[in-house]
C-alpha cells in the first residue's frame, strides 16, 4: 500500500502535537465525520436539498433528537446550510454547502470501499465469533 507510509508520517506528526484537538484533524474533524449518522446525512443530501422529514424517512433508524443534533453539528462546521420558511408550522430545508459538497468525493471512495469489502468483513466477523 502506497498510502501507508504517508499516513504513518501524519500520525507521528499528530502524536508530536499531543493529539491536541485544535491541531489534530482526526480528533477535530474526522472523529465527527466518521460518525455513522453524519455519513448517512451527508449521503442523503448528496442528491440535493431535503426537508427534515425527508431526511428522517431515508434514515428511519435515527431518532429525531439525534437527527436534529447531527444537523446542528454539520451546520456549525459549515458543511450544511439550514433554511427556514415562514409557514405554519415552519418548514426547514437542509442542503450541503460548497464545503460539504467537497466531502462527497472522499466519502464516495469510502462508501465504495465499504460496499466492496462488506462481504469479507461480515465473513471475518462470523469466523471470529466461531473461534474458541
Amino acid at each position: 500500500m502506497t498510502a501507508g507510509p504517508d499516513l504513518a508520517e501524519r500520525f507521528a506528526a499528530w502524536q508530536d502535537l499531543g493529539f491536541d484537538p485544535h491541531h489534530c484533524p482526526v480528533r477535530d474533524v474526522l472523529s465527527h465525520l466518521g460518525d455513522k449518522w453524519t455519513t448517512l446525512i451527508i449521503a442523503s443530501l448528496a442528491g440535493g436539498t431535503r426537508r427534515f422529514g425527508a431526511i428522517h424517512r431515508v434514515i428511519p433508524d435515527i431518532s429525531k433528537r439525534m437527527l436534529t443534533q447531527t444537523l446542528r453539528d454539520l451546520e456549525r462546521d459549515g458543511l450544511v446550510t439550514r433554511r427556514v420558511f415562514p409557514t405554519s408550522p415552519p418548514s426547514v430545508e437542509y442542503s450541503l454547502t460548497p464545503l460539504g459538497g467537497s466531502l462527497l468525493g472522499p466519502l464516495a471512495g469510502l462508501v465504495d470501499w465499504a460496499e466492496r469489502n462488506h462481504p469479507a468483513i461480515r465473513a471475518a466477523r462470523t469466523q471470529f465469533r466461531a473461534e474458541p
